[in-house]
């Protein structure tokens, strides 16, 4: 028999079943294309909608179909209010076993179908009732929906209203927008053709149907046309799809639906159940409906029948025989499985490719691990691995046990994978004894009891045997980050409890985690009571010590760059690297075009080397590199593919510069690693040589015959470039260290790695840079400025700012919070507040920790005062350091805030509701944070021991600050903080005419997108999809115009503006395409020719000259290079490419050779000598000069070209009152203490009254 084409479904590792096959019959297997699973939350159960009896169908009027309703994305804010069904209506799916309204079961007579003309009466008996409740966050987005006209099958004159929605995989519609369950779906991997037909009609076209749709107006018609367009674009429309796809469906065949009388072909696929009309309909992507099983319950009822029971309805249905009624009940129970399983753990694991094989016999997609063993296994071998005890194999679930699955041990799985966990587990394995996906069980135990209970196939330790050495090793290996090499330690003996002989960090785990190496610490603590394997090696073993070889040597092959002489900025592409052999012997790393050579390309001695850095991965073509730095200031790239030659290369490299002194060094980490000359505050007369390896934000430090010493980069004082690029200066507590720049190429890399690791590293207080105190600089600067402009500001902390500002607050203390300094006049007291409430709310762990916050506020609630006091101080001596230090400098700032609060109105009760459920990071729907912050504040001498004296004298000097304010305030040497004083201007829309211009106060902290927005919204323009309105700097006499960056500050530009310029407002046409271009380069940089002109003076009276000339451009992230040609080797010409202010268009009297030309203009930061220049640049093509443009644009403001959510995000708006405050009322600003009272008790009775005075 010929055997019939199947379409895809997605993949599942069971075996695929049908009752066909069950029975040994003829019947074809069947495969779908099915969309990507999607797991619902269960809505509240409802009763369906009865249907009219002129229900559609898509093949013919008198067949059945039934309806569903998908829930989308896009329904979120459709409240599904389904009424109840009146008697007499019919419905398009039918169950016999639902019961009528006055709950009596009835017997139905049978039903004539062709007298339905398509619908099938559905007694109105089933208890599934209430409001659907939906979250849909797992769903695939609904594409669009709306109603529309459908033309009915056979050519029938009239239309039925339809609603109908679109996903990426199917167009469905339904009766109404409340139906659940839809009359059919249309697969758009099957649709051949969506055209317009006729007045407001179109038609979707599949290989053997055509479906007729009408809209409401012309422009519906047209969306609809081109959605569905897009859906289909790019796919190669199937008639039915091959049938050697490996993609099956998990269970198909014919069942009947109880009531109905007629047999439909089902699906069970992945987490959802089809149903089709028939066999053929199933081949062709036209069905009926989906059911998403994570909201379904299957239950055995009688012989042959089963029941898929959900929240909308009862399906009731009758299997062919008994057996293959169990067949169908556990396929489905596996897809209710599948729909409530999380996919995401598993999706990460699978990332790493030989993850997705089986460990011990290669299955593919294993959904089982071994936690501790660190490989991935199929369900088979998971099930003998279970027969093994937990005391050898943790066995675990990448879909079901979500919360063993911390990020670390994903990490550890990536990191390591099965291909190189086999390297140490299956280093051995006989072909003879090696497993199969199609082994037997009882192979299968044989083989994994070999494997990990007897360690048989294992890769012995060159240490094995000696227990003294094996736990010296460990406790050395578990400081750095090789953790195949641990993995292989603990399985051939090393004590993991063993003691390290520090009393700080007695054990493996403890020493793992003092050097931050959580992936080493997670293996650890997987394997605390883990059985060794028991085999043995035969024979004596000598005793082999941990220690590196005096004499390093290493050879292999290396991809390799040309040398250079300056610092590398671009991405090295593959093809810039050439395969070289290399080889390390007797202290010189030496480059051969080949093995087969004998004379090196090149050469280069330890002691000519001064400096190793390794490269963050694929950040060059090839995914592990390192770079070479050389007393004679030349740079060595190189690069390969394969991680453990990496690794062995930067330790072999490393070992063969580095001296003895400095040998601890090489045990670390690091990220780059050399020599330095410095100099410290103790003796600044002479340098002394130190050699440097950075690790994370450590900095570790070994000078001559000296102990090492460790910098942490996130708690220095001050970080700075001084003496013209040739002094790093780093402040830490009580000293200075002056790094010298002796030679300036690597000396510039050092400064660059110091200064990224001297940013903040998280979102915990830990990791954001600290003061000498170990406060984040965030919450230092932020109450810092408070105190000396804020104390006074009338509602300080409740007040809103201006959440534009907030947020690029937020964001430049995140990328360097020791760079930004808050000046009175500059940054607004409101912003700043809200500021330190959003770093503290959206704190990880928060400030109190997750484990501590509960027993925090617990302690409010104790009645006694001194035990209250007592608890509080015994929690804060349980807080990590940082936290501890933090929450001081909080409580002490908020009591002086308090303490003035006949200035400000934020008395202890105001500032206890606005910070705790901050602080807590909770809803705030009652009063137990704020009760715990007042507590803290109200008890802050005693909880945090402060004495009387130190709080007067604090408070001493905020006094004499407030009064120094006032008195400069009267003489006006302080800038107002309040709106006022702004500068006016003549802001003009799309043209310089009167009837479009606008009269504008702009602030000095206004940027270009708030401007742009305040004028639209007077105007009245609807900002649309894909229109990038912007302002525009355009200057008549130059003939010139650019666009300011949305983030761009209006004012300076205006006091820089000549009496011939002007603000202009208006669309930016090529900027969708100037995005979509720097979506695809790979990196920011980008050269060509140009045509270059300078702008000259001619006997001073201000007439250009000169001509354009061929010029080769070369613009990266930190300068424009002019060349004269692409030969040539020396730049005629280099700007800092940040200083450029790059503008469209040029004056005509240059007469330029295209008319694509770019003006621009240089402006140094030098004070003491200011220049300015202007040039002229001509592209060939419109397109060219666009892609020169977006790229000046990408650099100078790192790739942020585009508010990421659209120019409406931007305007200025006042932040609404944090909702996390809840229904606890806030104390008016002012007033009496009766009205204050009296404003809590009214609040209490009736919590809406707040909202009836809103305008």
């Amino acid at each position: 028999m010929q055997k019939e084409q199947t379409p895809l479904v997605p993949p599942r590792i069971k075996t695929p079943q049908t009752p066909e096959n069950a029975q040994q019959s003829t019947q074809p297997e069947i495969h779908l294309v099915l969309p990507s699973k999607t797991v619902p939350q269960p809505p509240r159960e409802s009763r369906l909608d009865s249907l009219d009896d002129d229900s559609d169908d898509y093949e013919s009027p008198d067949l059945f179909y039934p309806s569903v309703h998908r829930i989308s994305t896009s329904d979120r804010d459709m409240s599904l209010q389904v009424p109840r069904q009146p008697k007499g209506r019919y419905s398009s799916l039918c169950s016999d076993d639902e019961l009528l309204d006055d709950d009596e079961p009835t017997e139905w007579p049978v039903v004539n179908l062709s007298n339905l003309q398509g619908s099938v009466y559905l007694p109105n008996d089933g208890r599934l009732s209430s409001v659907a409740k939906e979250d849909s966050s797992h769903l695939a987005a609904v594409i669009k929906m709306g109603w529309l006209d459908k033309n009915p099958p056979q050519g029938a004159l009239y239309y039925q209203r339809r609603w109908v929605k679109l996903d990426v995989d199917y167009l469905r519609y339904f009766d109404n927008e409340k139906e659940v369950y839809s009359k059919g779906i249309i697969s758009t991997a099957f649709m051949t053709n969506v055209s317009s037909v006729g007045e407001l009609k179109f038609e979707v076209v599949t290989n053997n149907r055509t479906f007729i749709f009408r809209a409401e107006s012309e422009a519906e018609r047209n969306e609809w046309v081109t959605v569905l367009q897009d859906c289909t674009r790019g796919r190669r429309p199937r008639s039915t799809i091959s049938p050697s796809s490996p993609l099956t469906p998990d269970f198909q065949g014919y069942l009947e639906l109880r009531g109905l009388r007629s047999k439909l072909y089902t699906v069970v696929a992945s987490d959802k159940v089809y149903l089709y009309k028939n066999i053929e309909d199933y081949r062709i992507g036209v069905g009926i409906t989906s059911i998403e099983m994570n909201v379904g319950n299957v239950k055995e009822t009688d012989r042959r029948t089963f029941d898929l029971t959900t929240p909308y309805r009862i399906f009731s249905f009758i299997a062919e025989s008994e057996q293959l009624r169990e067949q169908w009940v556990d396929a489905m129970r596996d897809a209710i499985g599948e729909a409530l399983s999380n996919r995401e753990v598993a999706e990460r694991i699978w990332a790493e490719p030989s993850n997705s094989l089986c460990a011990d016999c290669g299955a593919p997609k294993p959904e089982w691990a071994a936690i501790n063993l660190c490989v991935v296994v199929c369900k088979r071998c998971a099930g003998e691995h279970r027969g093994l005890g937990p005391s050898i194999s943790k066995v675990r679930s990448l879909k079901m046990d979500r919360k063993v699955w911390t990020e670390e041990l994903i990490q550890v799985f990536l990191l390591l994978g099965n291909e190189r966990a086999n390297t140490f587990w299956a280093a051995n394995v006989p072909p003879s004894e090696a497993l199969t996906p199609s082994s037997c069980s009882e192979e299968r135990r044989r083989f994994i009891t070999n494997k990990y209970r007897q360690g048989k196939y294992r890769k012995y330790h060159p240490l094995y045997g000696n227990q003294k050495e094996l736990n010296n090793a460990l406790c050395i290996n578990v400081q750095c980050s090789d953790v195949l090499e641990t993995l292989s330690l603990i399985f051939c003996g090393a004590d993991v409890n063993c003691s390290t002989g520090m009393a700080n960090w007695p054990s493996p785990l403890s020493l793992a985690n003092a050097h931050s190496q959580l992936l080493q610490a997670e293996l650890i603590s997987h394997n605390l009571n883990t059985e060794l394997p028991r085999s043995e090696v035969g024979g004596a073993m000598e005793t082999r010590h941990y220690s590196p070889p005096p004499c390093v040597s290493h050879n292999g092959f290396l991809f390799k760059t040309a040398s250079m002489a300056r610092a590398i900025t671009e991405r090295k592409a593959r093809e810039e690297f050439s395969r070289r052999w290399c080889t390390l012997n007797d202290g010189t790393f030496s480059y051969y075009e080949s093995d087969k050579n004998s004379n090196p390309n090149g050469a280069l001695k330890a002691s000519e080397t001064v400096c190793l850095a390794v490269d963050a991965p694929e950040r060059h073509g090839y995914e592990h590199t390192f770079e070479l730095y050389s007393e004679s200031e030349r740079l060595y790239l190189f690069g390969t593919d394969d991680p453990d030659s990496h690794k062995e290369w930067v330790k072999s490299i490393a070992k063969s510069f580095i001296p003895a002194s400095a040998e601890p060094l090489l045990r670390l980490g690091f990220d780059r690693i050399g020599r330095l000359k410095c100099k410290d505050g103790l003796n600044l007369q002479t340098s002394k040589v130190g050699w440097f390896a950075l690790v994370g934000s450590t900095l570790h430090v070994y000078f001559a015959e000296s102990q090492g010493e460790e910098i942490h980069l996130r708690k220095l004082n001050e970080l700075s470039i001084q003496q013209d690029n040739e002094v790093l200066v780093l402040v830490e507590r009580g000293r200075t260290l002056y790094i010298e720049g002796e030679r300036k190429l690597d000396f510039a890399g050092w400064c660059t790695a110091i200064q990224a690791a001297a940013k903040s590293g998280g979102d915990t207080l830990s990791q954001q840079q600290l003061t000498e105190t170990d406060i984040p600089v965030i919450v230092h600067s932020c109450i810092s400025y408070i105190t000396q402009c804020g104390l006074t500001s009338e509602g300080i902390y409740r007040k809103s700012g201006v959440n534009s500002r907030v947020a690029a607050l937020c964001e430049r203390f995140r990328c360097d919070a020791r760079s930004l300094c808050l000046r009175d006049g500059e940054h607004q007291v409101d912003d700043v507040s809200n500021t330190l409430k959003r770093f503290f709310r959206e704190l990880e762990e928060g400030l109190f920790t997750s484990e501590d916050a509960s027993a925090w506020l617990s302690t409010a609630a104790i009645q006694d005062e001194s035990m209250k006091i007592s608890q509080y101080q015994m929690l804060l001596n349980r807080l990590p350091h940082v936290n501890k230090a933090t929450l001081q400098a909080l409580i002490n700032h908020l009591y002086c805030v308090q303490r003035f609060s006949n200035l400000n109105q934020m008395n202890l009760h105001n500032l206890a509701i606005v910070f705790g459920p901050t602080l807590f990071q909770t809803d705030g729907k009652d009063y137990t944070a704020g009760r715990t912050i007042e507590d803290l504040i109200q008890h802050y001498t005693l909880i945090f021991e402060v004495t009387e004296q130190q709080l007067k004298k604090q408070l001493d000097e905020i006094k004499v600050i407030i009064e120094l304010r006032n008195k400069l305030n009267k003489v006006d040497k302080f800038p107002s903080t309040e709106p006022g004083g702004h500068f006016i201007c003549t802001v003009y829309v799309e043209e310089k005419k009167e009837v479009v211009e606008q009269s504008v106060q702009i602030p000095g902290s206004m940027t270009a997108a708030e401007l742009t927005c305040e004028i639209l919204d007077r105007r009245n323009i609807l900002v649309k999809d894909k229109e990038y309105w912007s302002c525009w700097e355009v200057s008549d006499k130059e003939e010139m115009e650019r666009p300011l960056h949305y983030q761009e500050r209006v004012l300076p530009i205006l006091h820089s503006f000549g009496t011939d310029s002007r603000l202009l407002i208006k669309k930016h046409i090529a900027m969708d395409n100037m995005i979509i271009y720097l979506a695809g380069k790979v990196d920011a940089s980008k050269h060509g020719m140009m045509k270059f002109r300078e702008e000259r003076s001619i006997l001073g009276l201000g007439l250009s000259s000169g001509s354009f000339h061929d010029r080769y451009f070369i613009l990266n992230s930190s300068s424009l290079r002019m060349y004269k040609d692409v030969r040539s080797n020396r730049p005629e010409r280099e700007w800092p490419g940040k200083n450029l202010k790059v503008y469209l268009g040029m004056k005509k009297k240059l007469r330029p050779p295209t008319c694509w030309g770019l003006t621009v203009v240089y402006e140094s930061k030098k004070q003491e000598k200011p220049e300015r220049q202007q040039w002229y640049l001509c592209c060939d093509t419109q397109t060219e000069m666009r892609e020169w443009y977006a790229t000046f644009l990408s650099i100078q403001y790192d790739g942020n070209v585009w508010p990421q959510n659209g120019l409406q995000q931007t305007r200025v708006s006042r932040v609404m009152p944090d909702t996390r405050h809840g229904n606890v009322s806030l104390i008016p600003l002012r007033g009496s203490e009766n009205e204050m009272r009296n404003s809590v008790a009214a609040f209490s009775q009736d919590p809406l009254a707040l909202f009836r005075d809103v305008r």
